[in-house]
């Protein structure tokens, strides 16, 4: 007589860790004899924060621009929601969606709120649109929670920097961006200005924006990024979670290409 031996449930399927939104393989980066990225490899996850990190001259804004259409690779594959992509102008990053707010901001002092948040993406059916433009300016705004700004409809030129920062943010949001790519965004901010900002990126990665930040400020970084991808003369030296690093060995990173420390176990935080 056979009897039934009860099984339990089958086991789970081997997990595997999901697509990146963006991965860079192999970029290679020349201006003449000068070789500015190195078989740069990355890998920037939706709902995440990555840091950008490198000394002057590292690669930084060459690798970003390179993301933003403006630089084309010499070699290397940049894949995007797991396929490969070749993106030859902001046009077409900006197509994928993938926005940049650059370190001037690119805001026009003489436009309020609403007009920049639109230029050159203008809504209009005989004329413009202002009050459909107006609408959607106001709701990206209130998404974040942008609440500084005392009206959509001042002109930039009366905003604080911190204020010009979370617009020019709002923007690329408003453009359904996937990818925020953001150049020192708290440089010469105040302490509560930087800080408003810094809440303003992390609350797009929790929106399940991916966002990539540059920054030589490591107070902020630490604040904010979940990764922390490190350029060492064009050279990617380390991408690490930033729960296993600390200041110092970011530090080392940056100005040595190499670090032998281990991070300092963090505080426990449970009672």
């Amino acid at each position: 007589m056979t009897t039934d031996v009860e099984s339990g449930p089958p086991p789970a399927p081997p997990t595997r860790s999901p697509e990146p939104l963006l991965r860079l393989r192999g970029i290679n980066k020349n201006f003449g004899p000068v070789q500015a990225l190195v078989g740069v490899d990355l890998d920037v996850p939706s709902g995440q924060v990555t840091a950008l990190a490198g000394d002057n001259g590292a690669g930084k804004s060459v690798l970003i621009k390179c993301i933003a259409g403006i630089h084309a690779p010499e070699s290397g594959q940049i894949s995007w929601e797991g396929n490969p992509v070749h993106i030859r102008t902001p046009r077409e990053a900006a197509g994928l969606g993938i926005e940049t707010v650059y370190q001037d901001l690119a805001l026009c002092d003489n436009l309020d709120i609403v007009q920049n948040m639109f230029l050159g993406r203008e809504r209009s059916r005989l004329a413009l649109d202002e009050e459909d433009m107006e609408t959607s300016a106001r709701d990206t705004l209130a998404q974040l929670r942008v609440t500084t700004v005392r009206s959509i409809r001042q002109p930039v030129a009366s905003l604080s920097g911190g204020q010009r920062q979370s617009v020019a943010i709002a923007k690329a949001v408003l453009w359904e961006a996937k990818l925020v790519i953001m150049d020192e965004p708290t440089a010469a901010l105040g302490v509560t200005q930087t800080a408003n900002v810094l809440e303003l990126v992390r609350r797009l990665a929790d929106r399940g924006h991916a966002v990539i930040m540059v920054s030589h400020n490591l107070n902020d970084v630490f604040k904010v990024a979940d990764q922390v991808a490190v350029l060492y003369l064009g050279k990617m030296v380390s991408v690490r979670p930033t729960a296993e690093l600390d200041r110092q060995i970011v530090v080392d990173l940056m100005t040595s290409g190499v670090s032998t420390r281990a991070a300092d176990p963090r505080p426990s935080t449970e009672a």
